[in-house]
């Protein structure tokens, strides 16, 4: 019997392990292999280098730049757009009350119709917003959505070559990403939030608590798994940002490398930079080491006792 069970599990797993096997596993293994030597990506020849690129990749100012934009946006671009989306997703499904005999704890009038107007982005390809958000930081006055509301309001002084300036446009470009992602957690925690059980608010409300303390002791806690793995899930998507800088960065991570990010800098090594095959599946390495990293600690520190209710 006990041979049997393990013969009808392994029958199952089989085959999707396999797949996994080929399909996820295999390419972090090839990359490892092909970062060991100096291919060009073009021909077939190959010498191996043992750890040259990764030398090679320690000196380079350039990587080492790249990387701190990266880890800039994994401080910041998860921890706003999921501030952004616990705060929207709780005045949309606990911020209203409601009024008369059937008194209690409710969204917002019309919180059905914000959370679609939320997950808009969500339906737009990362092309169109990224020229959506070009045309709002054109600097041209006229043209330019961003510049022309400043000099509309008075404000003209204010008015900047958005993501022509280095100071700048890292930010300009986080500040996109973030509005691109918000929507779909709000949505998520919405449904989080609507499989605690009301009575919990009410207990609380009857005790005299205030919204701000309703979060911070009955909702964050009850969301805390929900809300590591979008940690995680925002971080790996902000070790990334490889479409948001290309789109609408100065000359694929311009001004001056101001908004070069690894992956982006991977694909000119790539190919552009003479098919560094070899040094680009170095960089592609470091990447993956990163962003185990921040898995690894962010599960570790998210990890504790599960409440249930």
């Amino acid at each position: 019997m006990r041979h049997g069970k393990y013969r009808f599990i392994i029958g199952f797993l089989a085959i999707p392990l396999a797949l996994y096997g080929v399909l996820v596993i295999s390419p972090f293994v090839q990359d490892f292999q092909i970062s060991m030597t100096d291919w060009s990506g073009i021909t077939s020849d190959k010498k191996f280098i043992g750890l040259d690129n990764y030398q090679k990749l320690i000196h380079n100012d350039l990587f080492w730049k790249a990387l701190s934009h990266n880890i800039i946006m994994l401080l910041v671009v998860p921890l706003v757009t999921l501030s952004l989306g616990l705060f929207f997703a709780f005045m949309l499904n606990v911020g209203g009350r409601r009024r008369g005999s059937a008194a209690g704890v409710s969204g917002v009038r019309g919180s059905s119709i914000y959370k679609v107007v939320f997950f808009f982005p969500q339906v737009l390809s990362v092309t169109i917003i990224a020229v959506l958000w070009q045309q709002i930081y054109n600097p041209d006055n006229k043209e330019g959505l961003l510049n022309a509301l400043l000099g509309n309001l008075g404000l003209a002084s204010l008015q900047h070559a958005w993501l022509g300036d280095k100071s700048t446009a890292l930010a300009c470009i986080m500040v996109v990403m973030i509005w691109a992602n918000v929507g779909f957690y709000v949505v998520l925690f919405s449904a989080g939030m609507a499989s605690i059980p009301t009575e919990i608010y009410e207990a609380a409300r009857l005790d005299g608590a205030e919204r701000a303390m309703t979060f911070f002791r009955i909702t964050l806690p009850l969301l805390r798994d929900t809300v590591a793995t979008g940690w995680v899930y925002m971080g790996i998507m902000a070790m990334d940002g490889f479409a948001f800088v290309q789109l609408m960065s100065v000359n694929n991570g311009g001004p001056d490398e101001s908004t070069d990010v690894l992956p982006l800098l991977l694909y000119k090594t790539a190919f552009r930079d003479n098919s560094q095959f070899g040094y680009a599946a170095s960089m592609g390495v470091a990447m993956l080491i990163v962003t185990l990293v921040f898995a690894v600690l962010s599960m570790r520190l998210s990890r504790r006792d599960r409440i249930e209710f």
